[in-house]
């Protein structure tokens, strides 16, 4: 049995349908529903179980799991890096992965984690995965805080010898519509431009880049999910890995791109930063993918332009999910 923590949630439901796809539907699925929509995710794919979050961690704790588990692949953790409630991190992404990773690792279970490009702070330090400087990594915020922590407890404690932490980039695409302030830019846009016509874009503060030039690594979560289940295909691969494209794009490549695939003309506004956000802003981010490519993962993700494409057209013009077809 195939365990996703956050199987209800973006990239866990991601992770659910490419499976399917594969003809699996061995599957147990561990979230926590709440009151938004994140159920819809759940609609078009096939699985045999779902356990609250809770309840599974409770069944993980007494040792009463009733099924046997090939692998643990958690997703599950509050990723809004504007949380300011720095104890429910602490216990809902760091706690919480401890106890997962202990029962996995002590019972010869697949452990795959989400880690994220968040712990890189400002990247001064760079953006290279190598296990023995995630200790000297600054986060910007609790969030990314919560992540590193892990990160650096798996490494002193050996256990990236055992298991994978996955840097997600900035991961986009279909099945993120639940998630409010966090959804991504091209989902945001996307209901901007149809309702107002235009994108608004924060402006830079930062003197090496001018408004709407700040970079990032914009990954699809298509591509994503490959990347993570490369991992579960190939158990001898540990550590941690970056998960993105390798190259950094500018905010302003991806509005041109929403709006070439909604067939309109490009219309931006760059708009005033949030005060709280400009000591937390990253201006440049690109993963460094040579030990994902060394690992043996060689298949080319798509571009930023037929990534935007493949979501505006095939998924949020229609309104769809993604499903087990």
């Amino acid at each position: 049995m195939i365990v996703i923590t956050g199987g209800a949630g973006f990239i866990g439901s991601a992770l659910v349908w490419r499976l399917n796809q594969a003809g699996k539907d061995n599957i147990v699925i561990v979230d926590e529903l709440g009151k938004d929509e994140k159920w819809k995710n759940l609609t078009g794919l096939n699985y045999l179980d779902y356990y609250n979050k809770h309840t599974f961690l409770e069944k993980i704790e007494k040792d009463s799991i009733a099924f046997n588990i090939e692998a643990i692949i958690h997703m599950g953790a509050n990723s809004a890096t504007t949380e300011k409630d720095a104890d429910h991190l602490m216990s809902n992404n760091y706690e919480y992965t401890k106890k997962l990773a202990a029962y996995a690792v002590n019972r010869g279970i697949r452990f795959i984690y989400a880690s994220s490009a968040a712990t890189y702070g400002d990247g001064s330090k760079g953006f290279n995965d190598v296990d023995d400087q995630c200790t000297d990594l600054r986060p910007l915020n609790m969030y990314g805080y919560s992540k590193s922590l892990f990160d650096i407890r798996a490494f002193k404690k050996a256990l990236l010898t055992k298991i994978v932490g996955i840097k997600f980039f900035n991961v986009f695409g279909p099945n993120e519509y639940h998630k409010g302030d966090m959804r991504s830019v091209v989902h945001k846009a996307f209901q901007q431009i149809q309702s107002e016509g235009k994108i608004t874009l924060f402006k830079s503060y930062h003197p090496d880049y001018k408004d709407g030039e700040q970079k990032r690594d914009f990954i699809y979560v298509k591509d994503a999910v490959d990347m993570t289940l490369f991992f579960l295909q190939h158990p001898e691969k540990n550590g941690l890995y970056n998960v993105g494209t390798g190259t950094s794009r500018t905010w302003n490549d991806l509005a041109n791109a929403i709006f070439t695939a909604m067939g309109k003309k490009p219309v931006i506004e760059y708009i005033d930063m949030p005060e709280y956000l400009r000591s937390k802003y990253q201006y440049y981010t690109e993963a460094n993918i040579s030990k994902l490519q060394k690992a043996g993962y060689s298949k080319p993700a798509l571009s930023l332009e037929a990534a935007v494409d493949d979501y505006v057209k095939n998924y949020l013009l229609p309104g769809k999910h993604l499903d087990k077809k």
